[in-house]
């Protein structure tokens, strides 16, 4: 049985949450103080952590930022604030999702499986294209045995292309899974130019082409 903690100081949104997440068969703990939270979270094991941003005694933010320096454990962020900054703030911190309030209970599940199903990915595969390797466990990436050093949102741009190989991502897409907003940005053409340079071989073989308008795609 999975374990989720949810710290969150509205009693009437985390004890209706923790309702629904024990219906779908996960085990749930409420914190409802930003240190009492965190040291939760600390303490003991948790499969994701949902966490609200205004919080007593401490923010969200800081809680997630302290526990991505010591543990993987996937969160996601609550927010009644939706603005953009927000949201990169949280992403940029480790938050895996963010939900902007009020939002309803079918997305938080249907991103609450997505995250584990990602988990999942990461701990059963070993992706290959190509001359390039990737050992989803450790999160490296070869080239013909040479190690690639990327950073977690240019390895998860690589993994979404390979994952969808022969098949065109847009960057509204690209966007929302790894940003977690689609206003308009040049984030993802900024990230994918520097992976390129970071991929390409001595033959400088493009490993990701893109696709005017659209998006981009890695051909098999």
């Amino acid at each position: 049985m999975k374990r989720i903690l949810i710290v969150e100081d509205e009693s009437s949104i985390s004890d209706f949450v923790k309702g629904e997440l024990e219906y779908e068969g996960y085990k749930v703990c409420i914190k409802e103080d930003g240190r009492e939270g965190l040291e939760e979270a600390l303490n003991n094991e948790y499969d994701l952590i949902i966490l609200d941003i205004m919080l007593p005694s401490m923010n969200g933010f800081e809680i997630c930022r302290r526990i991505k320096r010591v543990k993987a454990t996937p969160v996601i962020m609550l927010s009644a604030k939706c603005s953009v900054i927000d949201r990169v703030n949280g992403l940029k911190l480790g938050a895996d999702d963010y939900i902007s309030k009020p939002f309803a209970i079918e997305e938080l599940l249907a991103r609450i499986e997505v995250v584990f199903r990602r988990e999942s990915n990461s701990k059963d595969f070993t992706f290959k294209f190509k001359d390039i390797t990737i050992d989803t466990k450790s999160r490296i990436v070869k080239r013909n045995n040479e190690e690639i050093n990327l950073t977690n949102k240019e390895y998860e741009l690589l993994m979404i292309l390979i994952e969808n190989k022969d098949e065109v991502v847009t960057r509204d897409e690209l966007l929302e899974r790894i940003w977690g907003y689609d206003t308009e940005t040049n984030v993802t053409d900024v990230y994918i130019r520097h992976l390129r340079s970071k991929l390409n071989n001595e033959n400088k073989e493009e490993y990701i082409q893109t696709v005017r308008s659209i998006g981009y795609i890695m051909r098999s």
